[in-house]
């Protein structure tokens, strides 16, 4: 039961809009912990995509689990927040975003440049559905960053970060598996949009401490 002067629908917001601060570190911290303790992964030659294959691959599978799980968690936040339609749009896109995540992990990626060791090159269609569920997923997110755009105060950066998005996963699948492609790609891992337009939305919630009376 809520006490009096308590809003406690802002205090769910925010805590959910909470959970889309957590998930880009945590997949990032998670992703380098398991690529500097896997045998024959490169960071420079391989994306953090290729932990889902060989020994071990279910851990980059939780990681992307876990990670979808929050995103979904910060896409009901967005949905909640005072930012009309443009916030349930951007909620909706980044549930789009979060669903690809989790398919992600159940569809695991060819190998590549040699990763696993001794893996044979192959087209799979676990593969393709990887692919496919990666560039839908990085589409929505892109998105999700110019809906918000059009709302927030940091318009500018939301811009920017959608257009970082596209051109790091379209480029890095384009010039993959060389280094350029690689990099690319971590570029749109990292750019961290979901984690400042949580923040964004955050402070456009209100408190929930709404109407604390002053001491008589």
């Amino acid at each position: 039961m809520g006490r009096e002067g308590f809003d406690a629908g802002a205090a769910v917001t925010r805590s959910l809009l909470g959970w889309g601060v957590v998930a880009g570190p945590f997949y990032l911290v998670f992703g380098l912990v398991l690529a500097l303790t896997r045998t024959g992964f490169d960071l420079a030659r391989h994306p953090l995509s290729a932990l889902l294959l060989g020994p071990g691959g279910w851990l980059q599978a939780v990681n992307l689990v876990l990670t979808g799980i929050m995103v979904a968690a910060a896409a009901v936040g967005f949905a909640r927040a005072p930012w009309g339609r443009a916030g349930r749009t951007a909620g909706r896109l980044l549930g789009g975003y979060a669903l690809c995540l989790v398919l992600s992990a159940v569809f695991p990626p060819d190998p590549v440049n040699g990763f696993p060791p001794g893996a044979a090159a192959q087209t799979s269609t676990s593969g393709i559905l990887h692919l496919a569920f990666g560039a839908v997923g990085f589409l929505a997110l892109a998105a999700s960053a110019l809906v918000v755009a059009a709302a927030s105060p940091g318009a500018a950066f939301s811009r920017v970060a959608g257009s970082v998005v596209v051109l790091g996963f379209v480029g890095g699948a384009a010039l993959s598996p060389g280094g350029a492609g690689i990099a690319l790609l971590w570029i749109a891992v990292v750019v961290g949009w979901v984690a400042v337009a949580s923040v964004q939305a955050y402070r456009v919630v209100p408190h929930p401490e709404l109407h604390r009376r002053a001491a008589a």
